[in-house]
């Protein structure tokens, strides 16, 4: 199926359904060096709060990528995915000694799992989709119930502001002048994915009770440059993270990262 054609979906879970048939999530965050950036440090912020017998929820969890790593951390992991290519993906990817129980759903039900169970809870692809506010919100409370108390939740954004310069010097050189953004706004196109200022992703939070812990430009400028990053030897590709590591918190760093990542727990 064609962009065109999935751009006619109304409805956000069939379209994430066709996304997926022709987007392949299974090698996003594993085919380069400049990929890998959002994964490590991801893992890096999530370390943090880890603890020993932690239960993990990954909810919109692809092709497993975070689940698979957890659980060969011995983690007991549940993963919740919605698009079929990328439940086929995990599946292959599944071994007997990994304590993984995945799930075909979908982030905004997830009454089949009783509330204050898991320790962290990931929300690293729902809201790439959801272009309905209520949903979004079905979402983030969903993620809320099923977390303890004193869990933690953290979830994923696609910047809007970082996309412009991404999608400019990266792939279509005629994006400024295209019609995929408002140049007035500056608010890109929601297709195929939806995509939030750092100030609409905080404020999306924090209007459905989450306290914010962090806020982090979780792969930095890392697409932006990916060919240059990708050309590094392997001492300068670690230096390159320990820097990305050292100002990826940083405030003044949030709006020049095509993802962002918030960390924060549920106030029930």
């Amino acid at each position: 199926m064609s962009f065109e054609k999935i751009r006619e979906i109304k409805d956000d879970g069939a379209r994430v359904a066709a996304v997926y048939e022709i987007f392949n999530e299974d090698t996003r965050l594993n085919h380069s060096k400049a990929a890998r950036v959002e994964f490590l440090t991801t893992n890096h912020i999530i370390n943090r709060y880890l603890q020993k017998g932690n239960k993990i929820m990954d909810i919109g969890a692809g092709a497993g990528e975070y689940s698979l790593h957890f659980a060969e951390a011995g983690f007991e992991v549940t993963a919740v995915e919605l698009a079929e290519a990328n439940i086929k993906a995990f599946r292959n990817k599944l071994r007997p000694e990994l304590n993984i129980n995945l799930h075909q759903g979908n982030a905004c039900d997830l009454s089949k799992f009783d509330d204050n169970t898991y320790d962290i809870v990931l929300v690293f692809g729902p809201l790439y989709h959801l272009s309905n506010q209520e949903d979004r919100s079905k979402c983030i409370r969903e993620a809320m119930r099923v977390c303890k108390e004193d869990g933690m939740i953290f979830f994923a954004f696609i910047s809007n502001d970082m996309v412009i310069l991404t999608e400019t010097f990266c792939y279509n050189p005629d994006f400024l002048i295209s019609d995929q953004f408002e140049n007035r706004t500056f608010k890109v196109e929601d297709f195929p994915f939806v995509f939030f200022t750092a100030a609409e992703a905080r404020n999306m939070l924090l209007n459905e009770n989450i306290q914010i812990l962090m806020e982090v430009a979780v792969d930095g400028v890392s697409e932006l440059l990916a060919d240059k990053i990708n050309e590094m030897d392997d001492e300068s590709y670690q230096r390159y993270l320990n820097y990305h590591l050292y100002c990826c918190e940083k405030p003044e760093m949030l709006g020049h990262s095509n993802h962002l990542l918030f960390g924060g727990k549920p106030i029930k």
